[in-house]
């Protein structure tokens, strides 16, 4: 991945916001170990409004970075606001997941438990795959 693909959008205080150049694709980069909530709320909610105004069908999220997993923001995240951008043509999502095998098995957890919990949820319908490299992000 060359930097010169990527359109720096927004800078946020512990994420970043890329468009992929000439793609409807955005990449959300956490550039710190841990989003609180409501940080990670008002960095959706950005990410939403570009979703609508650029006809983003794919989301790239690199979480390789992180070290906290909290899983009422992972909840919030599948539930609301995955859901709401359904409508909006979002359907893709990738995810980066840090070399942390407690993180990851946090994450497979709280995907279950979401599933289980919400078993009409609409976020069945994405399609949501994990990987280790940006480009093979795009890509895939």
């Amino acid at each position: 991945m060359h930097s010169d693909s990527l359109i720096l959008l927004y800078t946020f205080e512990k994420a970043t916001l890329h468009k992929i150049k000439d793609k409807p694709i955005l990449l959300v980069t956490a550039t710190d170990r841990y989003i609180p909530v409501e940080d990670f709320k008002l960095l959706f909610k950005q990410v939403g409004e570009t979703v609508k105004s650029e006809a983003i069908e794919k989301l790239i999220f690199d979480k390789r970075k992180l070290t906290v997993f909290h899983q009422p923001s992972m909840e919030w995240y599948f539930t609301s606001w995955k859901e709401s951008m359904i409508q909006e043509g979002l359907t893709k999502h990738r995810k980066l997941l840090p070399n942390d095998q407690v993180f990851v098995e946090s994450v497979k957890i709280g995907r279950e438990q979401i599933y289980n919990k919400f078993p009409e949820g609409r976020f069945r319908e994405l399609d949501i795959q994990y990987t280790d490299d940006i480009q093979k992000a795009i890509d895939l």
